[in-house]
């Protein structure tokens, strides 16, 4: 009996570390093949959606907002990165290329647009007249359709930053995870 037990432990023992080597193997397949997808090159469709949905929302109360960035490379992130500190101009981001949801075509930033055209960030403005600045209320829109803004951060208030990030970090966007990897319909 008890040579039994030994011969269908050592089985069991065998057929699991078979089973665990393939698991492994299989992951470590599907990591490569994520870590070698391609940088989006644009904005993520959904992203696309929301945004226009939130200018004609906007405009629905009275507030004309224009899109100021979406996607960005990693260069031009690098670039931006680098205002305040190697390159003429104020910081306006301490994320370097790769570290934005800009980069993986998840973020826009917004601006409140006059009627000739031009753009301020001004978020105090009450164009439309609600008693509340034109400012907030666009990011209250923005937030029921799904984007998370850059305002509501403690660390670093980025009033015209929203994103919408699908549930994914920027160290998974690193790794290779695109949105479609946790949308379900």
């Amino acid at each position: 009996m008890k040579t039994f037990r030994t011969v269908f432990s050592l089985l069991f023992l065998f057929i699991l570390g078979a089973f665990l080597f393939v698991w492994i193997e299989r992951e470590m397949e599907i990591r490569k093949e994520r870590a070698e997808r391609p940088l989006p090159t644009a904005l993520h469709p959904i992203v696309e959606n929301k945004r226009d949905e939130l200018i004609a929302r906007a405009d629905d109360i009275g507030i004309d907002i224009g899109i100021t960035d979406g996607f960005r490379s990693t260069i031009e992130q690098d670039q931006l990165h680098q205002q305040g500190r190697s390159a003429n101009g104020n910081i306006v981001t301490y994320a370097e290329g790769g570290e934005s949801y800009h980069n993986y075509g998840l973020a826009i930033d917004f601006a409140l647009r006059l009627p000739d055209g031009s753009v301020v960030w001004d978020i105090e403005r009450d164009d439309n007249g609600s008693g509340r600045p034109d400012w907030f209320e666009v990011a209250d829109i923005a937030k029921e359709l799904g984007f998370e803004w850059g305002g509501d951060w403690v660390r670093f208030k980025d009033y015209p930053h929203l994103q919408l990030d699908f549930g994914l970090s920027i160290r998974q966007l690193q790794e290779g995870y695109r949105p479609e990897d946790v949308i379900t319909d």
